[in-house]
């Protein structure tokens, strides 16, 4: 794997050593994801949260608090990809993160810089408060929200649990955790879409992993603003994200004790979850339900589910057999699947939202 350099500078600098400071909501900032935003900041913590950010000068940075340690993906005038720029660490309480300085080069005198800022860990490594962006130069507008955007429900797959560990058999570090390598943003840069992510690892529809515990399941996070509050409900008319298809790909955790759950449990609160992502963007909006491997019985009930639901535009997808995974190539930390894992599942999906949404395929690399 190769090895990511981590840029971790905080800095008590005067605000009078730099041109322009705006706050992180300012309209010429463009943000997505789900946040709480209070006092000009936005507060958020599910995984894949990102800022596009667009200036003039040789400098950016933000001023940040975070509850714990977080790991954020940097692009400089590229397009996002599995390979950022750099990665920054982001901890403690209203520190200053240098996110861009660049040198006397040929590369320092492009007029514009376009940089995105996307969030890697999931929220059991704390919530981060983005406050404000400070430059030497101006602000630019950013790119707005893309035309395309899709919605992404999940669990550690969705979040990247141990992508970048070396094999199946390291342990999970948060630095390997990385949500700009999973199918969801694999798919996202294939059809060039915004997309939002709300997963947990070890989460489930009805159950937890190892767990017959019934609370704080995905079907209850997907109502939250914030992974970790359950009193911050989240409003869609508060946001102008409007995908154009939700991917569901959950289960693996309801299985993963002894014991399956329950059939008429694991339906109930299916539907549950059908019905707050219905009653969000409308009757007819697409839902893609994708089946894991963990269990025989998970795709027969995800397609139970489905065949009888009775919502429009709701469609399954089927469990990935062993063969889908090389076991040596393919996993990471914990037996999840790494980048080359990843793009496999980003490659069986793809054809079904390219049907779904009328995108069609794209003259593309899955990457």
């Amino acid at each position: 794997m190769k090895k990511l350099f981590f840029i971790a500078v905080s800095m008590l600098l005067s605000t009078a050593a730099w041109a322009e400071t705006v706050p992180a909501t300012d309209s010429r900032i463009t943000f997505v994801g789900r946040s709480v935003v209070e006092n000009d900041s936005y507060r958020f913590d599910f995984p894949s949260t990102y800022f596009r950010v667009a200036f003039t000068g040789k400098k950016l940075s933000m001023r940040v608090t975070d509850t714990k340690r977080n790991f954020y993906a940097v692009w400089l005038d590229t397009p996002t990809s599995a390979e950022p720029t750099h990665v920054i660490e982001v901890k403690g309480n209203d520190t200053i993160i240098n996110l861009i300085t660049l040198a006397d080069t040929k590369k320092s005198k492009i007029k514009e810089h376009q940089v995105v800022i996307q969030r890697r860990t999931e929220a059991n490594c704390g919530t981060t408060t983005v406050k404000e962006f400070i430059t030497d130069g101006k602000f630019l507008q950013a790119e707005p929200l893309k035309t395309r955007q899709i919605e992404f429900i999940g669990d550690s797959y969705t979040c990247g649990y141990g992508v970048d560990a070396p094999s199946r058999r390291d342990p999970f570090k948060d630095e390997t955790e990385n949500a700009s390598r999973t199918y969801a943003s694999i798919v996202a840069r294939y059809f060039n879409a915004d997309y939002f992510t709300i997963a947990h690892s070890g989460r489930g529809i009805t159950r937890n992993a190892g767990s017959g515990v019934p609370w704080e399941v995905m079907t209850d996070i997907y109502q939250y603003t914030l992974d970790r509050d359950s009193l911050s409900r989240w409003n869609v008319a508060n946001s102008d994200f409007r995908p154009a298809m939700t991917v569901i790909y959950l289960g693996a955790n309801d299985f993963s004790s002894s014991m399956a759950p329950a059939y008429n449990k694991f339906e109930k609160d299916y539907l549950r979850l059908l019905g707050y992502v219905k009653a969000n963007y409308g009757e007819n909006h697409p839902i893609l339900c994708v089946s894991t491997k963990a269990h025989d019985y998970l795709f027969t009930y995800v397609k139970q589910v489905v065949k009888t639901c009775g919502l429009k535009n709701v469609e399954y997808l089927g469990y990935f057999p062993a063969q889908h995974h090389d076991t040596d190539e393919d996993l990471g930390a914990g037996w999840h699947p790494n980048y080359n894992g990843q793009k496999k599942l980003a490659f069986s999906i793809i054809p079904y939202i390219a049907t779904m949404t009328g995108w069609g395929l794209q003259d593309a690399i899955v990457e």
